[in-house]
């Protein structure tokens, strides 16, 4: 549905006194609308969006093999401990 020409003018004026008044939201405003047409458009080229996880889930992973590994070794150590001092 197209705005019609009253609704244009007045959101022009809304426009220019966000600036005039914030101009810095403005701008972060305007990189976002960039960002999202970006994205878009990306998404309309790439039939298959990329499956890669990102870095915070590569972390998170990582962290918890270490803590898993962390957690096996000292219970080997803890039974090998117990089963050298069992009597034969």
């Amino acid at each position: 549905m197209a705005w019609s020409q009253e609704e244009e003018r007045i959101l022009l004026r809304i426009e220019r006194h966000l600036i005039d008044e914030d101009p810095r939201l403005a701008a972060r405003l305007e990189s976002f609308d960039r960002r999202v047409r970006r994205r878009e458009e990306g998404g309309r080229r790439r039939e298959r969006p990329s499956r890669r996880p990102g870095r915070s889930t590569v972390v998170l992973m990582t962290s918890w093999l270490l803590i898993a590994t962390l957690i096996a070794t000292l219970l080997i150590l803890v039974l090998r401990h117990e089963a050298a001092a069992l009597p034969l």
